[in-house]
């Protein structure tokens, strides 16, 4: 049977797949549409398991937040190129994980990619040609207080910050705020006790380098502690839109407390591994075989 160009085409609507790909599925089909696609389906799947194994370290934030400001939701959905993660499907991809996320309201990558969203994934996967994955999801709020949001113009960083009650324009500064200047905890006693411990113990072996007393050395270490936790501190540092002026006192002014933030980055933590040209081009061809 001849393999026309609309059927080439009508089986690249109804897969999304590339023109050759359906050419030569309908080919070894001998022109039945629905066998062509059983068979893609099948292929596409292997050819996504290929891919699986590929460091996702570029990729999109999304937020969805409540109409009432009680909850809000941010997700990091991953893909290997900068260059994909412009993808107008990658984008609409992050659109439907960080809604679904929000209508589950859940933080559980695996429950949440069980079923359907699963599956796009997949087909995304062999369409555009590179790994996908869903690396985390924060969500934030306690129903009554306010969640604000900030999203960076690229979309690769982004907070959800929530704060004792309504005030939209101080919300979104903070977040901004967190977004650029990374704080790790809201106030120094939120720090976890192992990192003020190796903190001190770095600063004390500085110190005792220094040939100082003991007494003098030990106010050293404590003083530098002290900065680190206010270097740390959201509510111990200037305000980025005022820097006479620290968080704290912003939001004392405000009558308003800040419960938690949670900032996301994408690819933080995440280890590229370095391929040459000609390494990538062996594992391209083995991918296609």
């Amino acid at each position: 049977m001849a393999i026309t160009a609309a059927m080439v085409k009508e089986l690249r609507e109804r897969t999304g797949l590339g023109m050759m790909d359906c050419k030569a599925a309908l080919t070894e089909a001998g022109g039945d549409m629905e066998l062509a696609i059983e068979e893609l389906r099948k292929k596409s799947a292997l050819k996504a398991a290929k891919k699986a194994g590929r460091t996702t370290a570029n990729g999109l934030i999304g937020l969805c937040l409540a109409d009432d400001g009680g909850r809000g939701v941010m997700v990091e959905v991953n893909i290997e190129t900068d260059f994909a993660a412009k993808n107008d499907k990658f984008i609409a991809f992050v659109s439907k994980v960080v809604d679904a996320a929000f209508s589950a309201q859940t933080e559980d990558v695996a429950e949440l990619m069980s079923g359907d969203l699963d599956a796009e994934r997949e087909r995304l996967v062999q369409e555009i040609g590179e790994n996908m994955s869903v690396r985390r999801i924060a969500t934030l709020g306690s129903g009554d207080g306010y969640v604000a949001s900030y999203l960076h113009s690229d979309k690769r960083k982004g907070v959800l910050l929530e704060l004792s009650a309504h005030d939209e324009e101080l919300g979104r500064d903070l977040a901004m705020h967190v977004t650029a200047i990374n704080p790790l905890v809201v106030q120094g006693s939120d720090v976890a006790p192992h990192v003020v411990a190796k903190e001190r113990e770095i600063y004390t072996s500085q110190a005792e380098g220094s040939g100082k007393p003991p007494e003098i050395v030990e106010k050293m270490v404590e003083g530098r502690v002290r900065k680190f936790l206010a270097e740390v501190s959201l509510l111990e540092q200037p305000f980025v839109k005022d820097t006479n002026l620290k968080v704290g006192a912003l939001l004392a002014d405000k009558g308003l407390q800040c419960r938690g933030f949670v900032r996301f980055e994408v690819g933080e933590g995440i280890e590229v591994v370095e391929e040459d040209f000609a390494a990538e081009v062996a594992a391209q061809i083995q991918d296609a075989q």
